[in-house]
C-alpha cells in the first residue's frame, strides 16, 4: 500500500461522496523544516490535509492553493498547493505547505488567522480561466471554515475532519450528492452526519482509512475506489533555483556577486537551502548566451 495516499469512496444507498487522505510519510521533512510553534505547526498540518480533499472535490488538473496574509497577525503567512496532473511523466498529486508566524503564536485557527480571510484559488493545467474565491475565518477550525465556504459558495452541504498527531496527517470528507440523485435525501444525510459526528480527532489521525470507513459505516454499504498517490513535497530544486537567478539577468547577479560573493537562496517552502558560489552563478548564463533559447521555463 502507497504511504500517502486520498481514497475516494461512495455511499451508494444514501447518496453521499466521499474522500480520506493519508499521509505516512514526509511529514517531518515538510513540518520540520522550521522551528513552527506547536499551534502552527499544527494548523499547517490541517492545511496541507485539506488540499488532496479539495481537488477531490474539484477534480481540476492543474494547481490549487490556499492563502492567509496578515502583516500585523499571530500568523503572517499560510500558503498550501496541491498541483494534480495526469500527464504521463507526473500522475497524482504533490502538495506542500509553508507558514510564517512569531515565535510565541498560539491559539486554534479562529485566534491565529484573527483578522483575515483565506483565499482560494484555482489554477487550470490546461487553459480555462483561474477561479478565486474567498474562505471566511468562520468556527474554531479550518474544517469548519471550509464546510461554510461549501454551504455558501456551492451550496454543497460537506463535512469535514482534518487531523494531526505529531506523526500522521489524515482528513476526510463527506459531501451529499444533489437532492435525488442516486438516492440522496435529507434523511440520508443526517443520518450520515450523525455517525460522521462520532469521530474524533485523535480517533481519525491514529485510524488507517479503510479501517475507518468500516468501523463508522458498518452497516451502510460502502464502494471503495482505487487509492491516488500524493506526495507530501516541495518542488523546488537545484536547477529551478537556478533558473530563477538567470531570470534576475546576467548584471543584477554580478552586481549581487560583487557585494556578497555568492548567492544562498532558501526555499521559502521546505527551507532547504542552496548555495551558488560565484563561479555557480557565472556559468548560469554559459549555455544562455552561447545556445540562445525562446523556451520559457516555469
Amino acid at each position: 500500500m502507497m504511504n500517502n495516499r486520498l481514497t475516494e469512496f461512495l455511499l451508494p444507498d444514501l447518496g453521499v461522496r466521499g474522500a480520506i487522505v493519508e499521509y505516512e510519510s514526509g511529514v517531518d521533512t515538510m513540518l520540520g523544516s522550521r522551528p513552527y510553534p506547536a499551534d502552527v505547526r499544527k494548523l499547517l498540518a490541517q492545511t496541507v490535509a485539506a488540499m488532496p480533499l479539495l481537488a477531490s472535490h474539484t477534480k481540476l488538473e492543474g494547481r490549487i492553493s490556499l492563502q492567509f496574509q496578515h502583516s500585523h497577525g499571530p500568523v503572517q503567512l499560510l500558503v498550501a498547493q496541491v498541483e494534480h496532473s495526469t500527464m504521463a511523466a507526473d500522475v497524482g498529486m504533490r502538495v506542500r505547505g509553508m507558514a510564517k508566524a512569531g515565535d510565541d503564536a498560539h491559539g486554534d485557527f479562529a485566534a491565529l488567522l484573527q483578522g483575515g480571510q483565506l483565499g482560494l484559488l484555482l489554477e487550470p493545467e490546461r487553459g480555462g480561466q483561474n477561479y478565486q474565491a474567498i474562505v471566511g475565518i468562520e468556527g474554531q477550525h479550518l474544517a469548519e471554515a471550509l464546510e461554510f465556504y461549501f454551504a455558501q459558495s456551492e451550496q454543497l452541504p460537506t463535512l469535514l475532519r482534518l487531523a494531526y498527531d505529531g506523526q500522521h496527517i489524515r482528513g476526510m470528507m463527506l459531501q451529499r450528492l444533489p437532492l435525488g440523485e442516486k438516492n440522496s435525501s435529507e434523511d440520508h444525510w443526517q443520518h450520515v452526519s450523525v455517525l460522521f459526528n462520532t469521530l474524533q480527532e485523535a480517533e481519525l489521525a491514529e485510524t488507517p482509512g479503510l479501517t475507518l470507513l468500516r468501523r463508522l459505516f458498518h452497516e451502510d454499504d460502502v464502494r471503495v475506489f482505487d487509492p491516488q498517490p500524493v506526495q507530501l513535497a516541495c518542488r523546488c530544486s537545484r536547477d529551478g533555483i537556478g533558473a530563477m537567478l538567470r531570470s534576475l539577468g546576467e548584471a543584477e547577479i554580478e552586481e549581487h556577486l560583487q557585494e556578497h560573493g555568492k548567492f544562498d537562496v532558501t526555499c521559502e517552502f521546505c527551507g532547504r537551502e542552496y548555495s551558488f558560489s560565484a563561479d555557480d552563478a557565472r556559468k548560469l548564463f554559459v549555455p544562455a548566451n552561447s545556445q540562445p533559447s525562446n523556451e520559457t521555463r516555469h
